[in-house]
């Protein structure tokens, strides 16, 4: 396996888990095609893609995922009518599961974008609109109605009761 795709795809589980077991765990892909431009430090797997890596997976039609100019890991994006992120977190009883039609993970800020019919659960809450951004360590959720090129769609949450 070439080492920058070894790399990108190494960096993009590490950060969504503290825990030991899921970096140190091996990565699967699967996929119909890839294109790789090293120069522009991109990878693109496309035909329903599923990458998996311990306790994260992220699948989509397409997934694209770009490095900065030192060769980190910068975002993946996942995109496709239903493109989707699972993250189970050791402290967590249930993952956290997006689905949208376009889901941005950026790694440096340990972010994670869900845009055009976004959904999100966590711990039993439920979200949904036109754009949620969910902050990993935090365990922030941001939810807006607009989405460029796209009717607004509105918020809409349920909560469930402190235990």
């Amino acid at each position: 396996m070439n080492a920058f795709i070894r790399t990108a795809l190494f960096a993009l589980a590490v950060p969504l888990s503290a825990a030991a077991q899921t970096s140190q765990a091996p990565i699967e892909v699967e996929a119909d095609q890839l294109d790789l431009d090293q120069r522009a430090g991109t990878a693109v797997y496309s035909g329903d893609v599923n990458i998996r890596q311990g306790n994260m997976q992220l699948r989509g039609d397409r997934v694209e995922i770009i490095r900065n100019d030192a060769g980190e890991l910068s975002r993946a994006i996942a995109t496709g009518e239903r493109a989707y992120l699972r993250n189970q977190l050791d402290d967590q009883d249930a993952p956290m599961e997006g689905w949208a039609r376009r889901v941005v993970y950026h790694v440096a800020e340990r972010r994670v974008e869900l845009i055009d019919q976004a959904e999100l659960t966590q711990a039993g809450d439920q979200f949904t609109g036109g754009r949620l951004e969910y902050f990993i360590d935090r365990e922030v959720v941001q939810a807006r109605s607009d989405v460029s090129g796209s009717e607004p769609q509105r918020i809409r949450m349920t909560l469930q009761p402190a235990q």
